[in-house]
């Protein structure tokens, strides 16, 4: 069976629980204790031990079911588990900057009692390094509590209005696990497997290709992986769907997971795409970062703006089995829901953190109106409404300082979004199938314990007539596009007939081979975009045809069309823009062009 804690979303849940045997029987549980040495501090439950350097704030061991250390012993001790930022002056250009791993100055006691121990890692800003530094005050915490099979860490940023002004591209936890242990990643239910060893990816072994992430496994160690692709970012998910990931040892049958209860401290909302676990073996928790947006998801305080947030608290979860080993996802899965269902946690000793007594909820329901469908109002069935920071429509997607919060709504269009951190807020939605997105303009504001009745919202796509086509179906996704299989020479076995197998590295070069001559064109009433409308742009000068089936070109018709760009990929060393989507509407629709750059 598999032994771990299940309940562990606050101390008192820890304190009626214990670590189970495998013959069922619960044994008695251990106090937490903290250990606290010149150099490190050691946290110790009975079932988990977590060394962390002082003060510095870095792990440097993690000790479970008779391993020594699950972390990579081959790494200096400051490169295996940390805190990391990536940082910028004002005015900068892109998403690159300086590396910083964090380091801590001062070290904390917050909480130390037999069901917990918090501790604190500080770093507060020091004028005198300014433009070597990055100009915010740093807490990293991490929590052990008493029956717990893991641990928690969280992270308090602040920036005071009269510092100076920068950027912040990322900010993430990363943990490096044993290569020699851990083999087996997972990300979901279909997209798990074992994976090569970062020494397949040294120039001796692999074949460094287009994008600097992505080598072709020439001479790998196990020559089962000869001629595949790695490429980290095969491996990303979307927030609303990033909760669990990590990585299995087989023997012992050990599993270590990253597990994120709430998106409610990411940025870029629930379709962002981050990244998750990846050959090293590497496990991340990415709370801020540009991936797949580019400039527009930096973090760029201007001068004289404070700001200050929270991330986290994250889970690291380890379980282990005497059965399957592979049973350790599944236990990992129904660990994340008790985590969730636990959110807010209520042991966090952070006055930044919001407690459940101390946050808002929001309900409504959500109408369409759209009289080229219906008369009367239908039901925003299956719509994701959200409360973010007052901006624009849409601007929730580029939304990178404040909080985030998402439900869906039920098949008649009711919501409810619970748990909200006092503050002022939109409300925003899209729908699936209808173009546009909605914004309420009345900004809400957060009390502690309110509840905030916003009754029926009125969503109006935006339309200027009846729609005469559409290519493809605006759900935010190029599921329904034809997807070609990859070239035989670039492949991820993984994802061969797979339903996410436009994850296949060199995709965007199968256009010009599959239209070396000429682009495509397709017709409307006769072609079908399941085959005939390629899924992504491609990085060349590019014109796609779209014609009435008996129609003739011709410069002069009136017309109106929605292209609908539902994500974007920056592929060095040309952009490569993805999935267009189209609600046409006009009098009279003849020919579509339209160009990648």
């Amino acid at each position: 069976m598999i032994r771990a804690m299940m309940e562990n979303q606050n101390a008192s849940v820890a304190q009626e629980g214990g670590k189970m045997g495998s013959d069922g029987y619960t044994a008695p549980s251990l106090r937490v204790q903290l250990n606290v040495q010149d150099k490190q501090v050691v946290i110790d439950n009975g079932m988990v031990q977590v060394t962390i350097a002082k003060p510095e704030g870095f792990v440097t061991g993690i000790k479970y079911n008779g391993i020594g250390n699950l972390l990579e012993v081959l790494n200096e001790e400051w490169d295996r588990g940390y805190w990391d930022l990536v940082w910028s002056e004002a005015g900068s250009a892109g998403t690159t900057g300086t590396d910083d791993r964090m380091n801590a100055t001062k070290f904390n006691v917050i909480v130390e009692n037999e069901e917990q121990v918090e501790i604190s890692f500080t770093r507060m800003w020091d004028s005198s390094m300014a433009g070597q530094m990055v100009p915010l005050n740093i807490d990293k915490r991490f929590v052990m509590l008493r029956n717990c099979s893991g641990f928690y860490s969280y992270g308090i940023y602040e920036h005071s209005g009269d510092w100076p002004a920068f950027n912040l591209p990322q900010t993430r936890i990363v943990f490096k696990l044993r290569k020699d242990k851990f083999n087996y990643m997972a990300v979901g239910d279909n997209r798990r497997r074992h994976m090569p060893l970062p020494d397949d990816r040294s120039p001796r072994r692999g074949q460094p290709l287009a994008t600097p992430e992505a080598v072709l496994l020439v001479d790998p160690v196990e020559p089962e992986f000869k001629g595949e692709v790695d490429d980290k970012y095969q491996y990303s998910c979307e927030n609303k769907d990033l909760q669990v990931h990590g990585w299995i040892c087989f023997d012992p049958p050990v599993g270590f997971w990253q597990i994120t209860p709430s998106n409610e401290f990411r940025s870029g909302g629930l379709l962002k795409q981050n990244l998750t676990s990846h050959v090293g073996p590497i496990t991340l928790a990415m709370f801020l970062s540009a991936h797949y947006g580019g400039d527009d998801l930096v973090l760029k305080l201007a001068p004289g703006e404070p700001w200050k947030k929270i991330f986290g608290p994250v889970f690291f979860y380890l379980n282990c089995t005497s059965e399957n080993p592979l049973k350790l996802w599944d236990d990992a899965k129904e660990q994340m829901l008790s985590e969730v269902q636990g959110w807010p946690y209520a042991f966090p000793a952070s006055a930044e953190y919001q407690i459940l007594d101390q946050r808002g909820y929001v309900n409504g329901r959500l109408m369409i109106r759209d009289k080229y469908i219906s008369d009367t109002l239908i039901p925003a069935a299956g719509a994701y409404v959200g409360l973010a920071p007052p901006g624009e429509i849409g601007s929730w997607q580029t939304e990178v300082k404040g909080y985030q919060f998402w439900t869906k709504a039920d098949s008649d269009g009711y919501f409810s979004i619970n748990n909200v951190r006092t503050g002022d807020y939109n409300i925003y939605a899209w729908v699936p199938c209808y173009v546009g997105d909605y914004r309420n303009d009345e900004v809400i504001t957060i009390t502690l314990g309110c509840q905030v009745d916003v009754g029926d919202l009125v969503f109006e796509p935006p339309r200027n007539g009846p729609t005469l086509w559409e290519i493809g179906v605006p759900d935010r996704s190029a599921a329904e596009f034809y997807v070609p299989d990859p070239n035989p020479k670039y492949i991820n076995r993984l994802y061969l007939n797979h339903p996410d197998k436009f994850r296949q590295y060199g995709l965007w070069e199968r256009y010009t081979e599959l239209y070396p001559d000429s682009d495509l064109i397709y017709t409307v009433g006769a072609s079908d975009y399941t085959k005939d409308w390629f899924f992504a742009q491609v990085p060349r000068s590019t014109t796609a045809r779209t014609k009435e089936r008996h129609g003739k070109s011709s410069s002069n018709s009136t017309m109106l069309v929605r292209p609908r760009l539902t994500s974007c990929v920056w592929h060095w060393p040309r952009p490569m823009w993805h999935n267009w989507k189209f609600e046409s509407i006009a009098h009279k629709q003849i020919l579509l062009c339209f160009r990648a750059a």
